[in-house]
């Protein structure tokens, strides 16, 4: 009987120390976990920044639609000029750069050409899955909240808004859940937001809440 004690006692304490570990590591492993989701979403939200940037150069405006920004991406193209040749040293000296530039296109010294450059081309590195641009990180096909519009300020100007944002809900999914409500609750009171954005409706701003 005591030998069955002495047994029993040990297994007490083994299942209790790795229980107290467990404690201990279980948050760690967490917050690790959360770091590398995070750090993949925000640089997902970069590049769909990056990609609304470049559209609102052509369009004057954000799109809502990732339809429509991966389509534009696809087909739409830059265009690139670039000077040919070279201004002579003397007339930069006796006439200034924009005079001497004039001066050398209009004789021919130097001459300017025109090319299309591929928008996604331009933005990302050659095989970059344009079609996944949409879909959060370390989810099932979650997509995105994004949504595109205008305000008018207190100065009477228009400004072109967007906002491009996941919830932890979503982006934490599987984790556990009583983690994830700390997690929130911190993140709530130190940027006001349960998740990862970038962008306002209600400002002119691009900024990301990660900056």
């Amino acid at each position: 009987m005591r030998r069955v004690i002495q047994v029993l006692f040990v297994l007490i304490i083994i299942v209790l120390g790795y229980l107290i570990v467990e404690s201990i590591m279980e948050p760690i492993r967490f917050n690790q976990e959360v770091k590398v989701r995070e750090q993949s979403t925000i640089n997902r939200l970069i590049d769909i920044r990056d990609a609304q940037k470049a559209y609102k150069d052509v369009y004057r405006r954000f799109t809502g639609s990732f339809d429509t920004l991966i389509d534009f991406l696809s087909v739409d193209s830059f265009s690139v000029t670039k000077a040919i040749g070279e201004i002579p040293e003397e007339w930069l000296e006796e006439f200034g750069l924009e005079e001497a530039r004039a001066k050398a296109i209009k004789e021919g010294v130097i001459s300017r050409e025109t090319t299309k450059l591929s928008v996604k081309d331009s933005l990302f590195a050659a095989g970059y899955a344009i079609d996944s641009l949409r879909y959060v990180p370390f989810t099932e096909n979650v997509t995105f909240d994004m949504e595109s519009g205008e305000i008018l300020t207190s100065s009477n100007l228009i400004v072109q808004v967007i906002e491009v944002s996941v919830l932890y809900d979503h982006l934490l999914n599987g984790m556990d859940e009583q983690l994830i409500v700390n997690y929130k609750d911190e993140r709530m009171k130190m940027v006001g937001f349960e998740g990862v954005k970038f962008g306002s409706m209600e400002e002119g701003t691009l900024t990301g809440n990660w900056e």
